[in-house]
Formats: structure tokens, sequence, C-alpha cells
């Protein structure tokens, strides 16, 4: 059975949300609040987005291992996106996050007894163990400060035989010197611009949406055009967004350079995800 939280409720026009007082052990205020903002300021994805998206993450997840009669858990809900994208295979689902990022979950999910949203973070999870078929959780883990322990007291909640999909960053051991090179220039870039306030924070994001990633991807898509193999394209960075939107890629300037804590990078992680050209 879990610890006793103290809990309390908040009521919005779709559902009541379950909130767990304090603050956990396992958290850091300041990415919590960083992903608030950032999913309260990107929370309109469309439904091709979604779809998109979700079938890129979700690839790899068989019929066998999420059935319809299942109830999953969606570690750092975020926007909700990925719970919307699931929503259809599963009985229920249960999404999870510190942030105000609940409140943008709660717009997109709408009214729907199939899903529940609680306000805590991995480390005071109000749910016992052995209860869920299936778990999630995909670029949050590398987001919190003891990211090991994150992912223990996850996986307890699932049932003997469930499944857990996780996305995590990884140390890049099957990358090129100079594409570690570059991370490593944008994870410098990343320090300061993490640490502006919000509104500047934002606006910069916004310039390197425009000046970084525009003309790499706007590269990847003209040699698409003209027949180029993928395996050609994948060599540029940021190639992942070849076909994703705009807003998804404004999204993910400011999920890449915003965000002020990044730890514990796994070597032996999905490498189709990983931290340079992949979505967090």
């Amino acid at each position: 059975m879990p610890e006793t939280y103290p809990l309390s409720y908040i009521t919005t026009a779709h559902r009541t949300i379950s909130v767990v007082g304090g603050e956990g052990s396992n958290v850091d205020s300041d990415t919590v609040a960083a992903f608030g903002a950032e999913w309260q300021a990107f929370h309109g994805f469309s439904d091709a987005d979604i779809a998109r998206i979700g079938a890129q993450y979700f690839d790899i997840v068989t019929d066998e291992m999420l059935l319809p009669h299942h109830r999953a858990l969606d570690l750092g809900c975020g926007s909700g996106r990925f719970m919307q994208y699931l929503l259809p295979r599963v009985a229920h689902i249960t999404g999870i996050d510190p942030s105000d990022a609940i409140f943008a979950a709660d717009a997109l999910l709408g009214n729907n007894d199939r899903v529940a949203l609680c306000r805590t973070d991995l480390s005071r999870l109000p749910y016992p163990d052995n209860h869920f078929d299936f778990a999630y959780s995909l670029g949050v883990l590398h987001h919190i400060p003891n990211t090991a322990q994150a992912l223990h007291d996850a996986v307890a909640k699932l049932k003997t035989g469930g499944w857990f999909l996780l996305y995590i960053y990884y140390n890049l051991d099957n990358r090129s010197t100079g594409y570690r090179v570059l991370f490593a220039l944008v994870n410098m870039l990343r320090h300061f611009v993490s640490r502006l306030p919000r509104r500047p924070k934002h606006l910069l994001c916004e310039l390197l949406a425009v000046v970084c990633y525009l003309p790499l991807v706007g590269l990847c898509r003209a040699l698409k055009r003209i027949g180029a193999p993928l395996h050609w394209r994948a060599r540029i960075p940021l190639q992942f967004y070849e076909n994703q939107s705009w807003y998804v890629i404004r999204n993910d300037a400011l999920d890449r350079f915003g965000t002020p804590l990044r730890t514990a990078i796994f070597a032996g992680a999905n490498s189709r995800y990983d931290a340079p050209s992949g979505l967090d």
C-alpha cells in the first residue's frame, strides 16, 4: 500500500484533481516551475501533432503490452498530449505532474471519466504498489535529481508482468566526436538561457527556433523532396523535426534550452530518441 500523504483536491470544469501537499524529496523546484511555464505556453497541440508524436514514441508498444482493459500511468504528463494519444487503447489512464502543467492537461483532456489527474512528484505517488498494468515516462526522469530512485519508485506501482516505457537521454556512445562537441556547445547555451527570467527566456527560445532549428529542418525537408535517402538526412542535426509542425519546433526549442536541471544520462537507452535530435 502507498504511504499516507496529505491530499487535497482542486475542482475544475472537467474533473477533480487530487493534490499531494508539500514538496517531495526528489524534486527540483526550479525545474518544476520551468516545465509548468512551458506547458502553459504550449498546450494547443493539434490532433495531427499528437498523432504524429505519439506514434513516434509508442511505436515499440505492441498490442500484447497494452490491452483494452489496462490501467495506464503517465509519469510527468505535462500537457497531457501522450495521455490523449493513448486513451483510445486503454480502459483508464492516470497522469501525474508536480507543476502547473496539470491544468494544461486537464484542459486538453476535457470531460472524460476514464482520466484521472494528480498533482504530485514521483517520490510521493499516492497509489498502491502493483496497481497499474502499463506505465510510461517520456523525457522526464533525466530532469529529476535522483533519476535511479525515481525509476525505482515508478516501477513499484506496476503489476507483476506489467510494462514500462521509458525515454531518457543516453551518453551518445554511438555518436561521432563532432556530434558530441556540438551537444556540449548546445548544453553550454542551455545553462545560460535556462537561468533567464521567464519572458526573456521564452523570447530567446523563439529566436533560437528561427535561427537554429529552421535552417537545419529546412535543409532536411529540401533533401527529402529531391529524394535524398533517410540515412543521409539523419546525419544532419535536428533531422527528427523534418516532419514536425512549426508549433512543435517552437515548443521543443523552449524545452531544449529552457530547462534548468538535466541529470543521469544513461548508457544503453533508446538511441533513436537521443538528446540533441529528439523530443523531450
